[in-house]
This record gives C-alpha cells, sequence and structure tokens, in this order.
C-alpha cells in the first residue's frame, strides 16, 4: 500500500485533516512509522476533546501549529515545538489563505462518483482553504464517508496520491444534559421565536435546548457544526423542512451520520461562508447560541480560559457573535451553568481577572443564560447591566458580587 507519509521531510508543513475527517489510515500509518513527522510542522484546526490524535507525540522533533489549546500543545509549547495562534476562526482562514502552500495537504475524502469527484465527507471548513495553493495533494479515500452536496469538491485528476481504504470514522458523542442544562436551555427557549434561525454548538446546553424546542416550528440553521440536537428538533417536526441547512463539519455517531445523509437541503461550506460576516448579517433573526466560562458584570466574555489554563480557542465565536448582532432581530445568547467546583465558585463574576482572556469585550454583550434566567443586557447602562447579571448569578454569590460591584463602581 502507498503511504500518505511518502514524501514528508524534515521542514515541510503539512495541512491535517481534522474534526470528524480525522483520518484513521493516516493516524496509523504516522504511528508505524513516527520518524515521517521528524522536522514536519503539522497545521490543523484541532478541536480539544473531539480530535484525538497527538501529532506531537509522534516525535521529539514533530511540530505543530493550531489556534486551539491542547494538553499536547501546552507541552510541547514549553519545548518550543508548537505555536499557538491568537486567532479566531476568521483570523485563521485569513492566516491560511495569506501564507505561502502546504508543503502537503491532506484529506479524507468519499469516494469518487461517476465522473470522479470526491467530495469534502463530514468537513469543509478549512480544507479548500489550503487546497488549490498546496504543492502537494494527498488523500485518504474512504468508502464509508457519506457524500454531501458540498460547495468544495476534489477530482480525483488532482491528487498527487491516493489511498483507497475503509476505516472507521470519529464519533463523537455529546455529554448528557442534566438539569442545570435543561433548565438553561428552558430559559433560551423562551427567546426563540417561530422562524428564526439558530446558531449552536456541541454541548449538553445545545441539546437541552433542542429538546425544549421541539414546540417551535419553521426554525432554520446556519452554523460552524451541526450535532445531533439537529435531529431532535427536526424528527420534532421544529425545522423548516425546505430551507438550507449550512454548515461547515457534521458531528456525531453513525445514527446522526446516516440522518444527515438523507437531508435533502444540507450544504456544507467553508469558515469563509460560514462565518462570513456579511453572510450573517444578511440573515434575518440570526439567534447565535453559545457557550463560557465566565462572564463578569461588565458584560465581557471569557470562553477560552479555566483556572488560569487555556482550554480551547476563540473559534468561531467571534463570528458569529458580531454577526447575530448585525442581523435584523437577530441575538447574541452566551449560556452557562451560574457556577463551577459544586457551587463553590460563581461563574457570574465581578471582572475578569488575571486568570482569564476577554473572547468577547463588553461592547458585544447582548443576552447572558444561566439555570437562574436570562440578563438581556445589550441596551442597559452600568449598573443596570451589574445588577441584571447579579440576579441570574446563584443565590448564594450574589450578595458578594453585589458588594463586589459597589466597591467597583465607586472607583470608575
Amino acid at each position: 500500500m502507498v503511504a500518505l507519509t511518502d514524501g514528508f521531510a524534515p521542514g515541510m508543513r503539512v495541512f491535517t485533516p481534522t474534526l470528524s475527517n480525522e483520518s484513521a489510515l493516516f493516524s496509523q500509518q504516522l504511528r508505524d512509522a513516527p520518524e515521517r513527522a521528524r522536522g514536519v510542522e503539522f497545521c490543523g484546526i484541532q478541536f480539544p476533546g473531539i480530535d484525538t490524535f497527538d501529532y506531537l507525540a509522534l516525535h521529539p522533533e514533530a511540530r505543530q501549529t493550531t489556534c486551539f489549546m491542547g494538553a499536547g500543545v501546552r507541552a510541547a509549547m514549553a519545548q518550543g515545538r508548537a505555536s499557538l495562534l491568537a486567532l479566531d476562526y476568521q483570523g485563521m482562514a485569513r492566516v491560511l489563505q495569506a501564507q505561502p502552500g502546504m508543503d502537503v495537504a491532506m484529506a479524507q475524502l468519499s469516494a469518487p462518483d461517476a465522473g470522479g469527484w470526491c467530495a469534502p465527507g463530514l468537513s469543509c471548513d478549512f480544507l479548500p482553504l489550503v487546497w488549490r495553493q498546496a504543492r502537494r495533494r494527498v488523500a485518504h479515500i474512504n468508502p464509508l464517508l457519506p457524500r454531501l452536496a458540498s460547495s468544495f469538491r476534489v477530482h480525483v485528476s488532482e491528487l498527487d496520491a491516493q489511498v483507497v481504504s475503509e476505516q472507521p470514522l470519529l464519533d463523537f458523542h455529546d455529554p448528557q444534559a442534566g438539569d442545570v442544562e435543561r433548565r438553561v436551555g428552558a430559559h433560551v427557549a423562551n427567546l426563540v421565536r417561530d422562524g428564526d434561525t439558530l446558531q449552536f454548538g456541541i454541548g449538553s446546553v445545545p441539546l437541552a435546548l433542542a429538546g425544549a424546542l421541539t414546540g417551535h416550528r419553521g426554525l432554520r440553521f446556519h452554523g460552524g457544526l451541526v450535532s445531533p440536537a439537529l435531529q431532535t428538533l427536526w424528527e420534532a417536526g421544529a425545522m423548516d423542512r425546505d430551507a438550507r441547512i449550512t454548515t461547515g463539519v457534521v458531528l456525531g455517531d453513525q445514527r446522526f451520520r446516516d440522518f444527515v445523509a438523507q437531508l435533502p437541503h444540507l450544504w456544507l461550506a467553508p469558515v469563509t461562508e460560514t462565518h462570513r460576516l456579511a453572510t450573517l448579517a444578511a440573515i434575518p433573526r440570526l439567534k447565535a447560541i453559545n457557550s463560557a466560562v465566565e462572564v463578569d458584570l461588565f458584560g465581557q466574555v471569557n470562553a477560552e480560559r479555566a483556572n488560569g489554563a487555556l482550554q480551547a480557542g476563540a473559534g468561531g465565536l467571534p463570528a458569529f457573535a458580531q454577526g447575530a448582532l448585525a442581523s435584523d432581530g437577530g441575538r447574541l445568547m452566551v449560556c452557562l451553568p451560574s457556577t463551577a467546583r459544586k457551587g463553590s465558585v460563581s461563574r457570574i463574576v465581578p471582572s475578569l481577572g488575571t486568570g482569564a482572556v476577554c473572547t468577547l469585550p463588553r461592547y458585544l454583550a447582548d443576552t447572558v443564560v444561566t439555570e437562574h434566567g436570562a440578563a438581556e443586557i445589550k441596551d442597559l447602562a452600568l449598573d443596570q447591566r451589574a445588577h441584571a447579571l447579579i440576579a441570574i448569578a446563584a443565590p448564594e454569590h450574589r450578595d458578594a458580587l453585589a458588594q463586589a460591584w459597589a466597591g467597583m463602581r465607586s472607583a470608575l
């Protein structure tokens, strides 16, 4: 069998397939020949908690560039082998398009159709941005990948090397929603109207939200990824059956993959389409629903750093925040449990401290939702905003927050 890693050499930059298109064959071939990773810089948007392969563990001279923190990246940064870019998805798209072409663009693609065209499988977010400029284009053609409609496709004649092999696809299972998440979802559902266009990510809150929205009708979707929450809404009759569902990534298990393969209007597109501000602003009543680590009394959002350590990156949150706020009738909803560490720590905080980063500034604040309610703070003055946020904090932390705000207020 031809190795997908043939031709790898020190100093090369290799774009890797990630998320639901992570290639089990590519990973195994690298494990079998780790020397191929010596001096190679792997570039890909690996998402913590979803992507499973550690390129940096292959060889002590392997390198990686990414915009999401992970355990392997954290350790390799200390060794000078990893670079973490402080970019959101829009910034990452700009960098990938502006840089010289990758030495190798690695893809996992569907089997070709009668005309020789392969589909991008389950992920079309960043691959189209690097594919044409790459010096060498290599594909794992996996017949198990579904053929989904997309703005990007690859003809077999474009490939410098290919391996056809059925390999298991990456399954992802959302964490189960508990009582807190269901209460958060119920508050969000009260702010969603029939006919709205939704954007939401993965996790237990979207699952709970989907359960709370099953009585809605005519809902639409435009986002960076779709998960089984979409299937819940579709099967309940909540979705507009004639509207296009635009996404960059399909993420779930085999049951969900079988479901999306039958969707009549699913459309995969790169981040330059799914996250483009002009596109988002033109969608009426776009409701962007995303999670965070903490929110302070000014309305600033930290979605990346917990306990002083970076846990992820900004991802698509800044784009969807700005897009939803520019949309006619759009709204940005930041959702989070009111506490952490078994209730001992409030996630509504007086102000973002040295252990946090500001993912969204206060002027992008709109609505913050916890299990205790929704604070609609977009047009509120400072004092009103702080009091509205204190009101949705956990009851046992409200007095301390009020006292902290009084001290901060006197120093303004």
